[in-house]
């Protein structure tokens, strides 16, 4: 089996606090966008678990999340059978469109029916939420509001399609050494602490206005990688619909509507970093694509 591991990219994060657990409670809209890297699944009979890549960057083995999803799914369904899994990424790691965590949600899918589990979406949607905070959005793809860790998922209407360019530093951000570093602002309103402003997010979705959305972790992060913020006022500077860094990584993308535009862009943009032109993908097309052309 063949199957496409789609990347994404977050629309806006704000961090509205952090949990009992360590973890923070966050509003973020994920949108998937059509860069891809393949896994190929292949059933064996030995029992055994192979796991190999074409990205020397990325470590194939036990640390990884794809070896986690099977071995969670061999403790929940005590099946014991074997596979080869191949990875060819094409999604860079450790830059915030969640390759990884895209990698691990397939991997569910691809065994649960090349083994004949028949865990169901339930099954799937469960042990994806055990793997990390992104797992679950990949079962859904498209435009998904995320809440709680990111984890408790909205569907939502698909937006027009869009050109994403996305600005690639040779360089990733730890996750954790964002969230260790944020502090949220707050503002007192009759003797309470509260967050700073109602909800962009929530408006952004009544009206559409692109000018709204932010990363609330982009100040946290641009104080130890100012080069990201360059990589923000470019875009802003060539006119691109809105300019973010996508979660905790090192990709800053730039939202356009003209394919024209996008094109010139990126032609400007290569000459400092690399670059990669994609559009969004939408729900309903989602599904499908994960097969087609594998």
């Amino acid at each position: 089996m063949k199957i496409n591991s789609f990347a994404k990219i977050n629309l806006g994060i704000e961090v509205l606090r952090k949990r009992p657990d360590g973890y923070h409670d966050i509003l973020t809209l994920f949108q998937t966008i059509d860069l891809a890297d393949v896994l190929e699944i292949i059933p064996s009979g030995d029992g055994m678990i192979s796991l190999s890549g074409d990205d020397p960057s990325v470590p194939w083995d036990e640390r990884n999340l794809i070896h986690r999803a099977v071995a969670l799914l061999r403790q929940k369904t005590g099946c014991r059978r074997g596979a080869r899994i191949a990875v060819r990424k094409s999604i860079p790691a450790g830059r915030g469109l969640g390759g990884g965590s895209s990698n691990a949600a397939m991997t569910l899918i691809g065994l649960d029916e090349i083994w004949g589990l028949g865990i169901g979406a339930d099954g799937l949607v469960s042990a994806a939420r055990e793997l990390g905070a992104d797992v679950p959005y990949f079962l859904e793809g498209g435009l998904c509001l995320g809440e709680e860790r990111g984890d408790r998922l909205t569907k939502l209407a698909d937006l027009d399609r869009l050109w994403v360019l996305l600005a690639f530093p040779p360089f990733p951000v730890p996750t954790a050494e964002i969230y260790g570093a944020f502090r949220p602002h707050l503002r007192t309103v009759e003797g309470l602490t509260s967050p700073a402003e109602p909800s962009k997010i929530r408006r952004f979705l009544e009206i559409q206005d692109f000018g709204l959305l932010e990363n609330q972790l982009e100040e946290t992060i641009f104080r130890t990688y100012p080069q990201l913020e360059t990589l923000k006022r470019f875009f802003q500077d060539q006119g691109a619909e809105a300019s973010l860094v996508s979660g905790t990584g090192s990709t800053v993308f730039g939202l356009f509507r003209e394919q024209a535009k996008a094109v010139r862009v990126e032609r400007e943009l290569r000459k400092t970093v690399p670059a990669r032109l994609v559009q969004t993908l939408p729900g309903k097309a989602y599904g499908r694509r994960l097969r087609a052309g594998a």
